[in-house]
């Protein structure tokens, strides 16, 4: 059996789990290593997976007709990142979401979180937490893009996510943020010159 003594100690800030529960919970995981630049998610394959992170950091992006990616999320440890659309819907995927480090993920499947939740339909109550983090965190983003300047995202962004700025290449907060690598490059520059 896997070790999956992090992901349960996790889950258990959410849920209090009993040994029969966790054991259940701890059977339905695969645990997975994942190298830098490898593909967990493609693009019209459907999203079989959610991933929770236990060591690494990954990032789901979507490839414009001009050819240009666009982030949309972004994961390190103790983060769950997947292509929410297709997963939840069990259709074709829009997002690449790709290994940034190498890393080490733990995998629940869509039809073992089916099995989970018609045997221990407490684990609703988790991944309803999550979602409405999620959804908060994605409208604040939404916000932030509309109605502040750059500088001030860049600025948001390393207040909230301290201990992702240094690991992530620029390009990838870039393109998170919304703005060119070379505008990054003049707001880092502004910052030590103040």
């Amino acid at each position: 059996m896997n070790d999956n003594s992090h992901i349960i100690k996790y889950v258990n800030q959410y849920i209090e789990l009993t040994k029969e529960e966790e054991d259940y919970f701890s059977s339905l995981i695969t645990n997975k290593s994942i190298k830098k630049r490898q593909y967990i998610i493609q693009p019209d394959f459907v999203a079989k997976n959610r991933s929770f992170v236990l060591d690494g950091a990954f990032r789901g992006y979507l490839m414009c007709t001009e050819g240009k990616e666009h982030t949309i999320a972004i994961a390190i440890e103790n983060w769950w990142i997947t292509d929410y659309n297709s997963y939840i819907f069990q259709q074709p995927a829009t997002l690449f979401i790709e290994a940034i480090e190498n890393s080490k993920i733990a995998q629940l499947s869509y039809d073992n979180e089916q099995k989970l939740l018609d045997k221990f339909p407490k684990f609703e109550k988790l991944f309803r937490i999550l979602s409405q983090q999620s959804l908060a965190s994605t409208q604040r983003r939404i916000m932030s893009n509309l109605s502040d300047s750059a500088e001030i995202r860049y600025e948001k962004f390393i207040r909230d996510y301290p201990k992702v700025v240094n690991r992530l290449p620029q390009y990838i907060i870039a393109s998170y943020l919304g703005f060119t690598t070379e505008y990054l490059s003049k707001i880092r520059k502004k910052r030590v010159e103040a």
